[in-house]
């Protein structure tokens, strides 16, 4: 009996032990994506053949729209019960895990095969779930349709209001495998590839080529040759992917903002208005004038559903028509200086704006009346620099934007802030809606943001990165008020002696 009871305690003790293993090597799942770390990452290799990592940060406006459609693409490959496995690193929590992975962009998505760590596939942060399925799924067998008759040709015509079509004399060899990786990158449009000699006569080609055919009609071509390379396809479909003129909408806003191309003109304008036909008509001709160098962009103020980009602009429905050329690199704007459209206007400015004869558009609110008798004081364009530059104070600037709710979170602290230092004298709390005013300040980093402006001549500008809470940043704020004490004698020092050898230099003249 006590044999048979010794052993039913063995048993139960394996089985406890075996359950215990096994569940401390399953890994967190969210929304069907495991949520990878730096304890479970190898695990994970070892266990999926196939893993698509997203290393993202999650309070980036770029990342959220993409966690948003990995998980939908992860829930689609689990329906379908594929392979393929999605995990997530968020960058913010798992620092060491992706400095040792060497992830330097984000967001980021990467193919790891076998259990490699080292040798992922970089795949493009694509922007739908669509688009991830159908670059997984090119990668596992033709990443373009293989078109063998005109019919086949009509029907992939219409499958798309843009199609990549591909017109090769060998399907096997030569320039088509440089086609064929491109297709598999650029997953969010249709790849067709064919030699059939009908569709060579029926587009008047003879060499290898890539067409762009938009509404069923040819509307760009790239000649293949042997020295052409992935990236130089890659940047002729992102060139020409748009029409002349991209009018902005929830379907082309991602095309927009990420296009290969860096200057940007919008002309906000109503469609309903009365002139608007002649004025987009001298847009679309300068905009075929440019093409390559700038984007034409189009957007309605008539529609509601713009009003958060008009917001962003500081454009009203009532000042339109208006047109800004934006460089996305560095985000700034530039108004055309007038209230004439035509195409000899709209052309001459992007001539002088490409050879950068034209200032850039520097916006401020007006200054509020008792913007210094409150606690914070609210900054605007127009007073920015003579407060935070002034030598005199130490001046700490919290920049938000007011639809964001991070930034609203810290206006409470900011209240609490300036009441701790209410009896300092040299000590300004203050804060900017970086959306409305412009400064020439480089913040280096999405809002909100908070930089101390230390009382000294030079001007000097110190980011905080610490905890937003109260002590912390009143510890922070001491030992930089207190470095910037000695500094400033320093400077006062050298002044000092700038002044009496001048004098001196005076008296030696006389």
């Amino acid at each position: 009996m006590k044999v048979d009871v010794t052993l039913r305690l063995i048993v139960c003790l394996f089985l406890h032990q075996t359950l215990a293993e096994s569940q401390s090597n399953s890994i967190v799942e969210d929304k069907d994506v495991l949520v990878l770390t730096k304890s479970n990452f190898h695990r994970a290799l070892k266990q999926h053949e196939q893993l698509l990592v997203h290393f993202y940060a999650p309070l980036s406006g770029q990342s959220l729209g993409s966690i948003l459609e990995f998980r939908e693409a992860a829930g689609a490959l689990k329906e379908a019960d594929s392979d393929v496995k999605l995990g997530g690193v968020d960058v913010k929590k798992e620092k060491e895990l992706a400095e040792s992975l060497n992830i330097t962009t984000l967001p980021s998505i990467r193919l790891y095969l076998s259990g490699d760590k080292n040798n992922p596939v970089y795949c493009p942060v694509l922007k739908s779930s669509a688009s991830i399925l159908t670059w997984l799924k090119r990668r596992a067998g033709p990443s373009a349709d293989i078109i063998s008759n005109v019919t086949q040709l009509e029907n992939f015509l219409r499958r798309d209001e843009l199609v990549v079509l591909a017109l090769f004399k060998d399907l096997e060899e030569g320039a088509v495998k440089v086609f064929y990786e491109t297709a598999a990158d650029v997953a969010d449009l249709p790849f067709g590839v064919t030699r059939h000699h009908e569709v060579f006569s029926k587009f008047e080609i003879s060499r290898d080529s890539v067409l762009l055919i938009r509404k069923s009609k040819l509307d760009q071509q790239f000649e293949m040759e042997s020295s052409t390379v992935k990236t130089d396809l890659v940047h002729f479909i992102r060139l020409y992917e748009m029409e002349l003129v991209t009018e902005y909408n929830g379907v082309t806003a991602s095309k927009i903002l990420n296009s290969v191309i860096l200057n940007h003109l919008l002309l906000f304008i109503s469609k309903t208005e009365g002139g608007f036909e002649e004025i987009y008509n001298a847009y679309e001709t300068t905009a075929e004038r440019f093409r390559g160098k700038v984007l034409f962009v189009l957007i309605d103020v008539s529609e509601l559903r713009n009003g958060r980009m008009m917001e962003y602009f500081h454009v009203r429905s009532e000042e339109a028509p208006q047109v800004r050329m934006v460089n996305l690199s560095n985000n700034l704007q530039y108004q055309l200086p007038s209230d004439q459209f035509d195409t000899h206007t709209l052309m001459e400015f992007c001539l002088n704006y490409l050879d950068g004869k034209v200032k850039p558009k520097m916006q401020s609110e007006p200054v509020p009346a008792n913007w210094d008798t409150q606690p914070v004081k609210e900054l605007v364009g127009m007073n920015f620099e003579k407060v935070a530059f002034n030598h005199n104070n130490n001046v700490i600037v919290l920049f938000y934007a007011p639809w964001n709710s991070e930034c609203r979170a810290l206006f409470p602290l900011w209240e609490e802030l300036a009441d701790h230092f209410s009896q300092t004298q040299d000590v300004v709390v203050a804060k900017i809606d970086i959306t409305a005013n412009d400064i020439h300040l480089h913040l280096g980093e999405k809002y909100p943001s908070i930089k101390l402006f230390p009382a000294l001549y030079s001007e000097r500008v110190i980011p905080y990165s610490g905890k937003r809470k109260l002590k912390p940043i009143v510890t922070f704020m001491k030992i930089e008020i207190e470095k910037a004490k000695t500094d400033k004698a320093k400077e006062e020092q050298r002044r000092k002696k700038y002044l009496e050898d001048q004098k001196a230099a005076q008296k030696e003249e006389l």
